[in-house]
């Protein structure tokens, strides 16, 4: 047989066989691991410093747990009901094979490496949705409600989304929607649901939202870095392959986010003569939301232009309609989701069915079908506009899917959680922070010992006094 001329090690056996690539799989268990760390400590520590430092700890928790929740949600149901068999064109049927050693073991239904790892990989993807969901709440939402929202958003939303848009039998997949890495899935859902999950939750206390300083803004950057690197697994890994696409993906992505900074810091410098580091993240940030659908199907000039659009768009509509348009100002949306992620990614939706390049397309989703994924900018180069201008057409449809389904299910379950528990912490809560919360406190230094010793944390560990130095430090 002719694989036993090839070395020991790639000869196929129980632990590798004959369909598996393992160069493949390495790279898709450490995109997924990248992916991971953007949450887990990524936006953790992004959160729990660019809060007041009142908040920290809760703007934390919220990230920690949703993380956790998540995968145990995605193994016992969530990935098949977003990737499973057809139950009807936008949600796949629910079963245990995720935790099925013979379903893990076996090919996954894309690529060359087994559902184990498609099952990791679709799992991080999920979590950073509803962690940027989280990200519109803090500083005011119980904490016992947002334990319940976790499972019933990403039953009842996520799942939806990623069915329709990536699921091979999902209706808007089968349209040709373009959505290189969750422009939809993720972000315009994130964006929309947290939005409108801040609308029924209400806004934060007067004094916390009208003077908003961040405990930490160097450990902010920290945060902000891991997720920005950690995007290289976000878009790289979506090819499912160690491929050309994936490496074009990798460096538009950075690019992208890079002209994205630069643009937002030169709009801060010329409007506010100010160069905000607050600022020059956000522009990060809309960068990489923006990029994400179209980053392995665009070519390097077209995510210059992304960046630069993708750094004044958002730019505009978070520092100047979000002061004019009334319902706006109305909505609490803690750290501008709505801006950051819905608008950049219905911005990066849109171009993508503008500037995604065929011949790319090709590459990516691997089909022969011209009438699909041509950019309408190619379509009217090469003659093709009316397939240009269906691409745009469907890419418009998959907006508005996926706008209108996350108000409605959105909505619905806050509505439900309402009934059980309160939506909003207490008066007291919302006045005292993480200590009426959590009995913690996130910098209980040597100066705040005497507050230390009143919280709740005291009396449930039964913490001895410790004895202090005379120079300061605790022995």
């Amino acid at each position: 047989m002719a694989y036993l001329y090839l070395p020991r090690n790639h000869q196929p056996d129980d632990s590798n066989p004959q369909w598996m690539n393992k160069a493949d799989n390495a790279w898709q268990l450490t995109s997924a691991t990248l992916v991971g760390l953007q949450s887990v400590p990524g936006l953790v520590i992004l959160y729990g410093s660019i809060v007041k430092k009142k908040w920290a700890l809760n703007s934390a928790l919220m990230a920690l747990y949703a993380f956790a929740a998540v995968l145990v949600c995605w193994v016992g149901w969530g990935y098949q009901l977003a990737f499973g068999d057809t139950l009807v064109p936008f949600l796949g049927k629910t079963n245990f094979d995720a935790l099925e050693q013979k379903f893990l073991t076996s090919q996954a239904f894309v690529g060359k490496f087994p559902n184990a790892s498609m099952v990791y990989f679709q799992f991080v993807f999920a979590a950073i949705t509803l962690i940027l969901i989280a990200g519109a709440l803090l500083g005011r939402m119980n904490f016992i409600a947002w334990m319940l929202f976790v499972p019933l958003w990403l039953t009842f939303s996520y799942t939806v989304g990623a069915f329709s848009i990536w699921c091979p039998q999902g209706w808007l997949f089968r349209m040709g929607v373009i959505d290189y890495s969750g422009g939809f899935v993720i972000h315009l859902s994130s964006g929309v649901a947290g939005f409108t999950a801040a609308y029924w939750v209400g806004p934060r206390a007067p004094r916390d939202r009208e003077r908003f300083p961040p405990n930490n803004i160097l450990l902010m950057l920290a945060g902000a870095g891991i997720l920005w690197m950690g995007w290289t697994g976000f878009n790289g890994g979506d090819p499912y392959v160690a491929s050309l696409d994936a490496s074009l993906a990798v460096l538009n992505t950075h690019v992208c986010a890079a002209m994205s900074l630069l643009t937002w810091l030169m709009l801060d410098i010329l409007f506010y003569e100010k160069p905000s580091v607050i600022g020059a993240t956000q522009g990060m940030i809309t960068g990489l939301v923006c990029i994400t659908p179209a980053a392995g199907v665009v070519q390097g000039w077209a995510a210059v232009l992304m960046g630069l659009m993708s750094g004044c768009i958002p730019w505009f509509s978070m520092m100047f309609l979000h002061k004019k348009m009334w319902f706006l100002k109305q909505v609490d949306d803690t750290m501008a989701v709505f801006h950051t992620h819905a608008v950049a990614g219905t911005l990066g939706a849109i171009l993508a069915g503008v500037l995604a390049n065929p011949r790319l397309s090709r590459i990516f989703y691997m089909v022969d079908d011209w009438p699909k994924y041509i950019g309408l900018a190619y379509g009217i180069q090469s003659g093709k506009f009316n397939a240009g201008l269906r691409q745009l057409w469907v890419q418009l449809i998959g907006i508005g899917f996926v706008f209108i389904w996350n108000v409605v299910s959105t909505s619905v379950i806050c509505l439900l959680i309402r009934i059980v528990v309160p939506l909003r912490m207490t008066e007291e809560e919302v006045s005292e922070g993480d200590n009426a919360v959590h009995g913690e406190e996130a910098y209980a230094l040597w100066g705040d010992g005497e507050k230390f010793d009143n919280s709740k944390l005291q009396f449930v560990h039964e913490i001895e006094e410790h004895q202090v130095s005379k120079s300061g430090y605790g022995l």
